[in-house]
């Protein structure tokens, strides 16, 4: 039975289909709503299909599937066989750490420390952390909040100290109630553990609430000492939850995924809110092997997440609607989860930004290559944008008018590649019939001599500019061959020929970058090369105005001395061998009044 035979009688079920190569390894799992539909879409038509695709189907030799009874199951299954065989195409989760959990030991005077491992001991753990600096600051206001013990001593009610054993140093500074030497009971201590575990579990309006409750009866009984004692934890907590825990406007359960993909990655932000209080979040990256339609990302982060928090909020907030269907997903319109998903959206788009700066440093091809496939996705191109070239022009009152064009390969300046151009039949200033001129010498050079064309081509400037640039394309017949944009300075906004609407790329992205890149060393070379003609011509102005030197007597002068100032600080001796001693005198003359 051949392939397309076998997938012909896949049923039309809930389920998870896998890929063989020749070599009977998995290559790709995949979960459908209906086996047969889905699998079909891989083989009706192959030239529907994207490049990484195709390649992945013209590997498979086999194919087996899975019936489950839901969507949920599906995806239950699907991402415990990627976790098992860990396929060559399917996605891939980048993020590799063990992150912090703030755990509660189950001893009769329990310790609250920092933990990277969950053990089933009757310990509670909190978490986890993305970062090890908030959970830190945790324990650091339940340590100054609530004097806990924090040495390994195995201490009960019934048997403290042995015979000889001294409390430690925290109990004479404070820092330590005395479990050891019976100074506080089982049930105060853990009172004080009761109100950590509430506020780990998102608690703390309540217990603001709860302190300040107690601070006014207590006062009401002229119990001032104590009234303070529970003004000092209040404004505590208040002060913690100002700076370190953002709060909302209601008492929300729930949990948030913010997304981002570009090119080959996804980004994922997670966010607990427990009580309207972000109580913990966690960000992961993955690679994408295959193109992945977004709903089947946005599965795979959020069945991650299940697995790691050990279950979800009976509400999970969503940027767009997920591959499965669940009852819990929503997405927010307006209000205050809106902004909680703008919040997770943003924390992913500082983890993409943070990942292409170290790749920058780590493995710059890969860089490269992510920045160049976030500009193609940005200018909707349908290449990657190898081959960029950038054109700029340079005048200052229409003197010495030049225009310079700057070549990058690979995401990378190619220097070897620029080219100065000297305008030739435009007069004056005019900025976009210079423009036109330059970009039809420069690509009439290139068909001529069989060159390569760029994939992208960019002019410093507005709408103007442009349009005489794509004017000049046009008689050419290169217009359906490139892509060409103008890059407006004043507010970075990219100018497409045809819309109305300029497209503006996110400040952060490193799309933008690598455009703003392209232009500002096109800005560059163009000015150096104008500044040079300038002095030159300003030099060249000052010896030809005065009568008797012509161009040859110009040169041998500039050769002997070097510079026109050199010249002026010379005598009439040394410049009369060159010019003859009348001319001498009349030169030095002219330069030094």
């Amino acid at each position: 039975m051949t392939l397309r035979e076998k997938i012909a009688l896949f049923p039309h079920s809930p389920g998870v289909y896998r890929y063989y190569d020749s070599n009977g390894e998995i290559i790709y799992v995949g979960k459908a709503k209906d086996l047969h539909k889905r699998v079909a879409q891989y083989f009706v038509d192959p030239s529907r299909l994207t490049v990484k695709t195709a390649v992945m189907v013209s590997r498979i030799a086999d194919a087996q599937y899975a019936v489950v009874d839901s969507e949920a199951d599906a995806l239950l299954l699907e991402n415990n066989l990627i976790k098992q065989y860990k396929p060559k195409y399917n996605i891939l989760l980048k993020d590799s750490k063990t992150y912090p959990w703030i755990c509660i030991t189950g001893e009769e005077y329990p310790r609250v420390m920092l933990t990277r491992r969950v053990v089933r001991d009757g310990s509670r753990y909190f978490g986890p952390y993305s970062s090890v600096g908030h959970a830190y600051a945790l324990l650091d206001f339940f340590n100054k909040t609530y004097p806990l013990r924090n040495c390994r001593k195995k201490i009960s009610a019934s048997g403290v100290l042995r015979k000889g054993e001294r409390p430690c140093l925290n109990f004479h500074i404070g820092k330590c109630r005395g479990c050891c030497v019976g100074a506080i009971s089982v049930k105060e201590y853990n009172d004080n553990i009761e109100e950590i575990i509430g506020l780990l579990k998102g608690g703390g309006k309540q217990m603001i609430e709860h302190y300040r409750n107690l601070m006014t009866q207590a006062a009401g009984e002229l119990r001032f000492e104590d009234a303070a004692l529970y003004k000092e934890k209040m404004d505590a907590l208040e002060g913690h939850y100002s700076k370190s825990v953002i709060t909302g406007a209601d008492d929300s359960n729930c949990d948030v995924f913010g997304l981002v993909i570009e090119g080959s990655q996804a980004f994922g932000s997670f966010l607990r809110v427990v009580g309207g209080s972000v109580i913990s979040s966690l960000n992961l990256g993955f690679k994408l092997r295959i193109e992945e339609e977004p709903g089947d990302i946005l599965d795979m982060f959020i069945e991650e997440m299940r697995t790691k928090m050990g279950g979800l909020a009976k509400e999970i907030i969503i940027p767009f609607p997920a591959s499965q269907d669940n009852p819990a997903f929503h997405i927010p319109a307006k209000g205050y989860k809106l902004s909680l998903l703008a919040l997770a959206t943003k924390n992913a788009r500082r983890m993409q930004i943070d990942s292409l700066s170290k790749q920058e440093h780590t493995n710059p091809e890969e860089f490269h290559l992510q920045v160049m496939e976030q500009l193609r996705d940005a200018l909707g191109m349908k290449v990657l944008p190898q081959h960029i070239e950038c054109f700029d022009n340079s005048n200052i009152q229409g003197t010495n008018p030049v225009s310079a064009c700057v070549v990058f390969k690979g995401g990378v300046p190619s220097k070897k590649d620029y080219r100065h151009f000297l305008v030739k039949t435009v007069v004056g200033a005019n900025d976009y019939a210079t423009m036109k001129e330059v970009v039809n010498r420069r690509y009439s050079r290139v068909l001529a001599e069989g060159g390569q064309l760029p994939q992208l081509i960019v002019i410093d400037g507005g709408k103007g500019q442009l349009a005489y640039a794509w004017e000049a394309l046009s008689e050419l017949g290169l217009t359906d061959k490139l892509t060409v944009v103008g890059l407006a300075e004043r507010l970075e906004e990219v100018i497409r020929v045809g819309d109305p609407y300029p497209l503006f790329i996110d400040r952060n992205s490193q799309a933008l970058k690598l455009l703003q890149h392209v232009r500002d060393e096109a800005h560059r070379f163009g000015i150096t090369h104008h500044r040079d003609r300038r002095s030159k011509a300003q030099i060249a102005s000052a010896l030809r105005a005065i009568k008797g030197v012509g161009e040859k007597t110009e040169q041998r002068l500039l050769l002997r001395f070097g510079s026109v100032s050199r010249i002026a600080t010379a005598s009439v001796a040394d410049i009369a061998p060159i010019t003859g001693e009348p001319l001498a005198r009349k030169i030095l003359a002219s330069l030094q009044n």
